[in-house]
């Protein structure tokens, strides 16, 4: 796909990879509409920015009605609080299958006719390397993005009839203020050397879908899909790699 000239609507573009994806895109002479459910919080000159909360489906029906004209839809906003299944608040738990899962299906059934319309253009989920194994403290959050990669393969064979590229973003750690925020509180020293700097993550993944690929993964990501043919593996965020769930 020919990311010049193209049209990408960004979610989650307020702060983090989804104002990296943003920035990167304009760079390469795309139009973007970024969104966020805090547009004021969005500072991208040469965007259009727009409202969009993904788990709001008059939100989504009113952001495909304002960008008809989208052939790249990048699903990058997810809650991510969920915490763990036992003893963690459910409601946060809903919250996280509802931002990762049904949000990203919302956006995807929105704009399949939208992108149909411009001759197919492309599908972008932003997934994570728990997808592939839980993560402790964390687990509803990693259940979540399971289920998400799920979607993102059924939509990809669902899709294909209409020439719509659908792939994934599946990174480890990503150096995010968010993230050290938390690892500070955590007591987790984090392994600087596997951290993935968001603007040179949002170059890669730009780069895959220009080049048609349908996963784009980081080292960690690499490490734990080739570990799921042998036992469950935990994330160990303060290596950032896989070891063997007890």
């Amino acid at each position: 796909m020919d990311l010049n000239g193209a049209t990408a609507l960004v979610t989650g573009t307020n702060r983090g990879l989804g104002h990296h994806f943003a920035v990167e895109l304009l760079k390469r002479g795309a139009k973007v509409y970024a969104t966020a459910r805090r547009p004021e919080l969005v500072d991208l000159p040469g965007a259009e920015v727009l409202r969009v909360d993904i788990t709001d489906q008059e939100s989504v029906a009113a952001a495909a009605a304002a960008a008809p004209d989208v052939d790249l839809l990048i699903n990058n906003a997810a809650f991510t609080g969920g915490g763990n299944f036992i003893g963690g608040d459910l409601d946060s738990i809903r919250a996280v299958m509802d931002s990762s899962y049904y949000g990203t299906l919302a956006m995807i059934r929105a704009f399949a006719p939208v992108l149909a319309r411009n001759g197919g253009g492309a599908i972008l989920n932003v997934l994570s390397t728990v997808a592939w194994m839980t993560v402790d403290g964390n687990t509803s959050y990693a259940a979540a993005k399971s289920a998400q990669w799920g979607l993102t393969n059924g939509v990809r064979v669902e899709l294909a009839g209409q020439n719509t590229l659908v792939c994934a973003l599946v990174p480890g750690l990503i150096d995010t203020e968010t993230l050290r925020e938390y690892a500070r509180g955590s007591g987790i020293v984090l392994p600087e050397q596997r951290l993935n700097d968001p603007a040179e993550l949002a170059r890669r993944a730009l780069d895959g879908i220009a080049a048609g690929e349908i996963e784009i993964l980081d080292e960690s990501a690499v490490e734990a899909k080739a570990r799921l043919a042998g036992p469950p593996a935990q994330f160990d965020l303060s290596a950032a790699g896989a070891s063997a769930a007890r």
